[in-house]
């Protein structure tokens, strides 16, 4: 289930004096399994980037090829595509309607045109999926829950589609920082016990640290940056200006260093910097014995 873009450029309004390049020549590979953040301020082109992906968006030039097919094509038929990519927009809470979280999460697998049996089992799977107890939660209003809590029904009612890939655009906005973990945690569980091609889209580099395998980084419709966090997070400079940062624990272990403590240059996550400086501690304990 690879993801190819081909030159990929889109336009908005154009031909008119408020014509706006979104997206300016794209060239990306995202292989199957993957674990990919997509960063960027806003207006930089992220949002435009996944629902192109998702067949929403049509591009003025280039190509997106899915799993082997063309869905930039005429006549092709981009359901078929969206059963395959999941996308969970920003505040998806928002798109909770059903009068229990059950019919809720069964919305998709039923317009899938699939069994009662294969539906309930869908639906089960997902709150799972999402930490929500079937039997507790299943006949609740989703109104009724707290944010996170709504977020992960929203989630799991994709994730109910069964997907190869889930695009997740700002999962953790407005949570707070419980919510925020918890949320990343399903998402990290959804890649790795159910071996989807996860794109996140975020502005919190303390957030991609904790779960990206791959970070992109856009900038006025184009990809500055990609690789591993430990690449990206050592361009501090080319992220700074473009209005970007590194997490604050990467500025930390910066300081150190400058301060002479002989501390890797490869920290962006608070459990990094944990071992890292205990490991400081545990060697100049031995120095001083000595």
């Amino acid at each position: 289930m690879s993801i190819k873009i081909e030159n990929l450029t889109h336009i908005y309004m154009k031909g008119s004096p408020f014509e706006k390049k979104a997206l300016d020549d794209i060239n990306l590979n995202i292989n199957d399994g993957e674990f990919v953040a997509l960063i960027g301020h806003t207006g930089s082109g992220k949002s435009t980037l996944i629902q192109h992906i998702n067949g929403l968006l049509k591009p003025h030039s280039g190509k997106i090829i899915i799993d082997g097919t063309d869905i930039t094509q005429k006549n092709i038929n981009l359901n078929f595509i969206r059963k395959k990519v999941g996308l969970v927009f920003q505040y998806p809470e928002y798109q909770l309607f059903e009068e229990t979280i059950e019919k809720d999460i069964a919305f998709g697998p039923k317009n899938l045109g699939l069994s009662n049996d294969e539906i309930d089992r869908r639906v089960k799977k997902a709150m799972e999926m999402v930490e929500l107890n079937y039997e507790k939660y299943k006949d609740k209003s989703p109104f009724e829950l707290s944010g996170g809590q709504k977020r992960r029904v929203a989630i799991a009612g994709v994730a109910a589609m069964e997907p190869k890939v889930l695009i997740l655009d700002e999962p953790t906005a407005g949570l707070d920082p419980k919510g925020r973990d918890g949320i990343l945690g399903q998402i990290k569980k959804l890649h790795k016990e159910y071996n989807m091609t996860i794109i996140l889209v975020s502005h919190s580099m303390e957030d991609v640290a904790k779960v990206a395998d791959r970070i992109i980084v856009m900038n006025k419709g184009k990809c500055i940056l990609d690789g591993e966090p430990s690449k990206v997070f050592k361009e501090v400079d080319t992220l700074e200006s473009v209005g970007l940062a590194v997490p604050q624990v990467t500025y930390l272990a910066r300081k150190l260093r400058k301060k002479g403590f002989n501390i890797s240059d490869n920290i962006f996550t608070v459990e990094q910097a944990k071992m890292e400086i205990l490991k400081i501690l545990k060697n100049d304990g031995r120095a001083k014995n000595d």
